[in-house]
């Protein structure tokens, strides 16, 4: 496994996230809308925007916990082994998932529970 490669695309994941975050954020800021222009639905409607936005914010903010994980993992030589069994995590669940922390049979027990 490259591990220069995935410390570039986790580099490049956070970066995008970071690019993104002001946009999103604002989306998530409270809804005031003048209730004599806008009607109900139209409310409703930004309201749903809203925690759209606001969870869209907390799953960013958790991608970008996970990815400053593995990077210290990457850094600390235990990126890339399992947490639970302390076997090889597979290079292309990596690929597909740089911020896994479980190999796939750890991770189906993990589901199963």
């Amino acid at each position: 496994m490259d591990k220069d490669a995935m410390k570039q695309k986790l580099l490049q994941m956070r970066e995008q996230l970071q690019m993104t975050a002001a946009t999103r954020d604002g989306s998530a800021q409270v809804v005031e809308l003048d209730q004599s222009k806008v009607g109900r639905l139209s409310r409703m409607d930004a309201m749903q925007a809203q925690e759209l936005a606001k969870a869209a914010v907390v799953r960013s903010q958790r991608l970008l916990i996970q990815i400053g994980a593995a990077l210290e993992r990457i850094e600390s030589d235990e990126f890339g082994i399992c947490q639970n069994c302390d076997q090889d995590i597979a290079p292309k669940r990596l690929d597909v998932d740089p911020t896994a922390l479980l190999c796939i049979t750890c991770a189906s027990a993990e589901e199963r529970r």
